[in-house]
């Protein structure tokens, strides 16, 4: 065990790292295929867990369990807070571009979400072994361009990590979706939009 000081003159926490390599998995579940050092940190009643990629990735913080010896993955309630994700299509394109075309772009749009915050808490989570056949989604709808543009705008401002997609070549915004949040976090931002059928 050795003190983490982060340049203070108190030692802020205390953890270890063991070394481990090829096709281990880490607290969060993913399979990696490199080396990478993961630990628990625990401090002022949160416990850091973090699988670094021999880089200086900071690790995110969660409330520490009852189980000391939970996975961030086994800590969560599921009944209380589910990840989940959201997607937001375009009621106008729905009704005019073939089916196909409109799946693909709620499927670009929730990959590039996901992707995009890969190295997040919750996105690992979601999208972790033990959780691959109980992903959480819901596809909601606005009228047209203006809305899902109004949309963004007030997830940007809420700091909401979303992807709103941009269909190339024709510059077209065509859906968004937000990473995976706990609903408690997102839901207050689309109450106001109909499921889109």
């Amino acid at each position: 065990m050795q003190p983490l000081s982060l340049g203070l003159s108190i030692p802020l926490a205390v953890f270890s790292a063991p070394a481990i390599s090829s096709r281990s998995s880490c607290s969060t579940g993913r399979s990696l295929r490199t080396l990478f050092f993961p630990f628990v940190c625990e401090f002022r009643g949160f416990r850091r867990t973090s699988c670094v990629l021999m880089s200086n990735v900071p690790p995110v913080s969660v409330p520490v369990s009852a189980d000391e010896n939970a996975t961030p993955c086994e800590s969560r309630n599921p009944d209380s807070d589910v990840l989940i994700q959201y997607v937001v299509m375009r009621r106008d394109l729905i009704d005019t571009w073939p089916l196909g075309s409109i799946l693909a772009q709620g499927c670009h749009a929730s990959v590039a979400a996901i992707w995009a915050e890969k190295d997040d808490l919750h996105s690992a989570e979601y999208c972790s072994e033990q959780n691959l056949d109980r992903m959480h989604k819901v596809v909601l709808e606005v009228k047209g361009e203006t809305q899902i543009i109004n949309l963004s705008e007030k997830l940007v401002a809420g700091g909401i990590a979303h992807k709103l997609w941009i269909e190339q070549p024709e510059n077209i915004p065509t859906c968004l979706a937000t990473k995976p949040y706990p609903k408690s976090v997102v839901s207050s931002f689309f109450r106001k939009l109909k499921l889109c059928k």
